[in-house]
């Protein structure tokens, strides 16, 4: 099934309105109004929602990044295996010195542009996800992403 937009730099970012928004605004709200409760009138009662309402919120923070984690775990070794086929014999060695946060920027690019965009990456140590992108000229789409 074909993705209904071309993926580029400026469209990139995946936002799941119910998880980003309404869920974050939830918590928000839920918290705010378990800590008003808390000052406002203490109780054990108060207190323990305030504490679940915290609970929820590190559960929403670390399931994201739990998931973030790993998926740049596996977007690591695919543009590894990527780099050992796609560069030339005598670049392959340098494939190691690659940060994850290179390599996830670097799997934008195309197999034609890679190459040479992976050894400016490294010649000039870019780090920034953000500046290795903007460099992708032909972008290759990531639609499978947390």
């Amino acid at each position: 099934m074909p993705d209904p937009k071309v993926q580029n730099f400026a469209n990139h970012r995946r936002i799941v309105f119910q998880y980003h928004v309404v869920a974050f605004l939830l918590i928000v709200v839920n918290f705010g109004y378990a800590a008003w409760m808390t000052v406002t009138a203490f109780s054990l009662a108060n207190l323990m929602y305030l504490l679940l309402v915290l609970a929820a919120f590190l559960l929403f923070w670390y399931a994201r990044i739990f998931a973030t984690v790993v998926q740049d775990r596996v977007i690591r070794l695919e543009e590894r295996l990527r780099l050992e086929r796609l560069l030339p014999a005598e670049s392959q060695q340098r494939i190691e010195d690659f940060a994850v946060a290179q390599l996830v920027a670097l799997r934008f690019a195309s197999d034609a542009e890679l190459p040479g965009l992976a050894q400016q990456v490294l010649d000039q140590n870019i780090q920034d996800r953000d500046e290795i992108k903007r460099k992708v000229r032909q972008w290759r789409p990531d639609h499978c992403r947390v």
